[in-house]
């Protein structure tokens, strides 16, 4: 064996009421791509922030390359050859390519000289992308490049990339992986987060499972199924989804050539969809990210207004009406962004209930709160879609990304909609509690909602819809039955063959 590339001995990290890391002990070889697995609150976010230099551990130690490593922040992280590629990126749509990666450098060099690096990186390890590009115009999986590129032009020796999957097409998480192992075979160590355990296993040569901030275990991640590893993540047996068998009731949510604008320039028109949903079902709708599954979800929640006639709830034209009276009669959503849109980071857990429940919860009197009730409503979500957290008086960016969403969507079932829109409702959740909300969302048709679900998982899709719709640019396909449709059948309506059906019948 090597010398460790990084060696990590007793970290241990706390804060108020909370252990985040303790006694983590575990090495990274040069060239290895070594998974970090754990459900949410496991702890994995405060491992790479303190290697990557923004949390200081309270105890422990780190050494790189054999050298003492103490980075005091992320400039001598990065100095010292460690990258980070955020699960969120950090980037201004109105700049191009090479004025964003311009912004990540301590001394950068002429605009010119930067596009030639930006090119140079690209062909070299296969990432297309044009220096001159706006950002604003890409896809997702050409804005991860961005931020890939921006690390390789530091040359690292380690590189950390949290949960990068999560917005790609089944194409670009190819032309990452290709990315990733030129760069092993080059020497360069990955530390890879994911909750996609198949992607774990395809990836990767070591897998560390953190459990409450505590290693359990490791893994050869070839030679362990995805069920064994989400298991050693929970320490139990993971639950899988039951999908009742139910005959779809009355439509209780019709669409009339719904169109609209672009909101911002960099948004997506909606174009002429056409839709009804039924009650009691589960449709699914599935399309690469900046297809228009943002400004759906604001056309069905009202926070988008559209003409009159075009969406219509229970026969009544509710085009023009504000998201709180949607809410009032039965409409709720829950939008992709969680943390600002979905939930305010400073507001308590239970202020965030009282933002959306207030009305069907009969939060207030007289203009009033009640205080009381809603924090009850507040701990009711927390305990039934355990949401890890000291409690409703929490702000909300105190949560993990997977528990703050696990909050999100909690909130929204327990106020027992006939319509619930949710846009990517299991990401960055672990399989443990992506297996939770999936049920729940098939609880809550089974009692007669209707439950529209757009997600870029599809398997998260065809395990739990009933009918399935793609999206691009803005057009909607005719929803078609899930069950039987071919992995090449989807991948024709994701790419926008709308009348697919119509040549699928006739051929």
């Amino acid at each position: 064996m090597t010398e460790p590339l990084l060696r990590l001995s007793g970290l241990t990290k706390a804060y108020p009421g909370v252990v985040a890391n303790s006694d983590v002990s575990f090495d990274i070889q040069p060239g290895e791509v070594h998974a970090l697995l754990g459900e949410n609150g496991a702890g994995k976010s405060t491992l790479v922030k303190t290697i990557y230099g923004l949390v200081k551990p309270d105890s422990g130690s780190m050494m790189l390359n054999a050298h003492g490593f103490t980075p005091a922040d992320p400039r001598a992280a990065r100095s010292a050859g460690v990258a980070m590629v955020f699960q969120h990126f950090s980037l201004f749509d109105a700049l191009n390519v090479a004025e964003n990666i311009a912004l990540g450098m301590e001394n950068p060099p002429p605009m010119g000289e930067i596009a030639a690096q930006v090119r140079r990186v690209s062909d070299q390890y296969g990432l297309p992308l044009d220096p001159d590009r706006i950002v604003g115009e890409l896809s997702a999986g050409e804005r991860q490049r961005v931020e890939i590129i921006r690390c390789l032009l530091q040359d690292p020796k380690l590189l950390i990339m949290d949960e990068p999957t999560s917005v790609l097409t089944p194409q670009e998480v190819a032309i990452l992986f290709r990315t990733l192992q030129q760069l092993s075979a080059e020497g360069t160590a990955i530390l890879y987060i994911s909750h996609k355990l198949e992607e774990i296993r395809t990836l990767c040569d070591t897998a560390t499972v953190l459990r409450l901030g505590q290693v359990v275990g490791t893994c050869d991640p070839r030679a362990t199924s995805a069920r064994d590893m989400a298991e050693l993540m929970v320490g139990t047996k993971l639950h899988v989804p039951e999908k009742p068998d139910r005959p779809a009731g009355d439509v209780v949510l019709t669409l009339n050539s719904l169109s609209a604008k672009a909101p911002h320039r960099f948004g997506t028109a909606l174009k002429d969809i056409t839709l009804e949903v039924r009650k009691g079902e589960v449709l699914g709708i599935g399309g690469v990210a900046g297809n228009g599954q943002d400004e759906l979800v604001a056309a069905l929640s009202g926070e988008m207004r559209v003409a009159p006639a075009m969406v219509h709830y229970q026969d009544r034209d509710i085009g023009q009406l504000a998201p709180n009276a949607r809410r009032s009669i039965g409409l709720l959503a829950a939008p992709e962004e969680r943390m600002g849109h979905a939930a305010a980071p400073d507001m308590s857990l239970t202020e965030n209930a009282i933002m959306t429940a207030m009305t069907r919860q009969k939060l207030t009197s007289k203009g009033f709160l009640h205080w009381t009730k809603a924090r009850q409503f507040a701990e009711g979500v927390i305990a039934n879609f355990d949401v890890r957290t000291p409690g409703p008086a929490n702000a909300a960016r105190s949560l993990s990304g997977g528990n703050l969403q696990k909050f999100v969507i909690g909130r929204e079932i327990m106020q027992a909609p006939d319509v619930l829109v949710v846009n990517q409702p299991t990401w960055g959740v672990d399989a443990s509690a992506a297996a939770a909300i999936r049920q729940a969302l098939l609880d809550l048709a089974a009692k007669g909602a209707a439950v529209i679900v757009i997600s870029q998982d599809l398997d998260e899709l065809m395990e739990i819809s009933d009918r399935f719709a793609a999206l691009n640019e803005g057009r909607l396909s005719a929803p078609r039955p899930a069950a039987g449709l071919t992995v090449e059948e989807i991948g024709l309506m994701l790419g926008g063959a709308h009348d697919m059906e119509v040549a699928h019948v006739d051929g």
